[in-house]
Parts: structure tokens; sequence; C-alpha cells
């Protein structure tokens, strides 16, 4: 590894704050990144990290030359983005972390296209419903649900998520018809760990937000779980309209208090912010954007 891709290495150690994390992020073992950071301290005469058998933390030294060669680093890749932007054509790899469900029900189709489209932009999709840390975790933009939380990245909107509650008609002819969120505590009631207070369920009433706690014997962190559990009879689920929809139009569950509906949140790019926005990145969220536009019909 050359001068630069090693100053590369040490600001992923000093943000990752491990050489396995770095490693990973570097694509290399985590024996390499050691020997190489070695080398850069051997080049540089100084050390650059204390290590012990449990962490690493930076020498004074260290500390400064991070962050000096941080901002380097960052001007470095402004100007590659500028000039690249020039280019007749876009290329370069984009990393991209999606929730799992949105991403392989709904965005996969939207990227392929955008692949086919771009055919010298590298796409590296990693779908979790763990909350990335893109900057620390090098990726250069999330698909994420729900409202935003983290003022310190740029969102853009794609489209509407609006969370319904549904229950399979078997489940229904054997339990009261709730009338109002207050009688889903009389329920058995489908919990999905993934959402950020999940045993609290919001909705929205003629008189303002209401808030339901809830209980549950089934939890399960992912919607199309939750879902099947519904649709076989166990209980009521909280899922996205876009989970729900080829079960609503089968008939194999029903939607419950429609009028109670919760505001609806969002489907949103999101990405670190910065002097520029690459070719690339502006492309794939302009691209997602115009596919997930609702039209005319509302489809």
């Amino acid at each position: 590894m050359d001068r630069l891709g090693c100053d590369r290495l040490f600001v992923a150690v000093m943000e990752s704050g491990s050489f396995a994390a770095a490693a990973q992020r570097m694509g290399m073992s985590a024996g390499q990144a050691s020997k190489l950071i070695s080398a850069l301290e051997a080049e540089l005469g100084v050390r650059l990290l204390n290590r012990t058998t449990r962490a690493l933390a930076p020498t004074e030294v260290g500390q400064a030359y991070y962050d000096r060669i941080r901002s380097i680093l960052d001007d470095l890749d402004t100007l590659d983005a500028e000039v690249q932007d020039r280019a007749a054509t876009p290329r370069g790899r984009l990393r991209l972390t999606a929730p799992l469900t949105f991403g392989t029900l709904r965005l996969v189709p939207a990227l392929n296209d955008f692949a086919a489209r771009y055919p010298d932009i590298e796409l590296d999709v990693s779908f979790t419903d763990r909350m990335v840390n893109l900057v620390d975790e090098g990726f250069d933009a999330a698909i994420r649900a729900g409202r935003m939380v983290d003022s310190s990245l740029i969102a853009r909107k794609l489209c509407d998520m609006q969370t319904i509650l549904v229950a399979s008609p078997a489940y229904l002819a054997r339990a009261d018809l709730p009338a109002q969120p207050a009688d889903l505590a009389t329920h058995a009631c489908i919990i999905d760990t993934n959402f950020r207070d999940p045993l609290i369920w919001r909705f929205r009433g003629p008189d303002g937000p209401v808030t339901v706690p809830l209980t549950g014997r089934l939890r399960y962190s992912n919607a199309e779980a939750c879902l099947q559990a519904a649709e076989a009879g166990l209980g009521i689920a909280h899922v996205p309209d876009f989970v729900a929809a080829p079960s609503l139009a089968a008939g194999r569950v029903n939607a419950l208090l429609p009028g109670w509906a919760e505001a609806p949140g969002g489907i949103h790019a999101v990405y670190p912010p910065g002097r520029h926005l690459s070719a690339k990145l502006r492309l794939l969220v302009d691209h997602l954007a115009e596919r997930f536009r609702p039209t005319a019909n509302g489809e």
C-alpha cells in the first residue's frame, strides 16, 4: 500500500477505534493493517498510536497528525469528486446501507435499474436494520425509514410510509373488532422490535395524538415476520403499508382503525454533509426520488 493508502488506513483506525474494524472497512486483514501502521510510524519516525491488548489510543503526535491528515484527505476527495464530475461518464464505487425489508421488497428493483443505466458505477449495498454510522463505517449514503432524528445528516425524502394495523379474518372472527386504539390493550399484539419504541403504538385521533402502551408475547425484529404471524391468526400487527399491501389485496389480512392512522413517516436518502456531492451519488439519489415519486393515481 502506498503512503496515501496508509494515511487513509490510519484515519480509519482513529475513527473506528480498532485495527479489526478499520481493516474491514479497508478490505484487508487486521494483521496487515497493524503492519502498515507500523510501517507508517517507521517512515515518519514517530509513534502515532499507543497499543495495549485491550485498546488503541493516539499519542499526542498521533492526534495532531490525524487532525491534519484528515483535512488533507477530505480536500483530496473533494478534488477527485470535482474532477470526476467533469467526466462524461460517472464511475466509481457507491456504498449504501438500507433497511432489510424495504431494501429487499422495494429498493432492489430500483437499484437494478440504476445499475443497468450506469454500468460504470459499482454498487456495494448492505441490507441491515442496524443504525449504521455512515462516516465511521465508510458509507456514502443510507436509505432510512421513519422520522429523521440525526440532524447532522442531509436527508432527501423519497416517499411517504404509512404504518397500519392488520389482522387476519380468522383472528377477527374470534376477537372483538377494536373500535379505538385503547381497545388494543385487550388484544394479542405482535411487536416489531425494530421500531424506536416498539411497545408504544402511536395514532392520530380527532383530538390529536394518541399513544397506547402494549405488551405482546410475539416479538420479531422484522416486519415481514410480524405480518406472517398476523396472517396465521396470532394477533394484530403494526407494519408499514408497503409490507402489508400484497396481503391486503389477497384478503389474507384486513386493515384496522383506518381513521386513527398516525401521520405518515417517510423513506429518506441520507448522506453526510460536505462541500461537494459526488456526481454518482447525486445521480443515485435523483434516480430513487424519481422512482418512488407518487404518481397521479397514488401508486
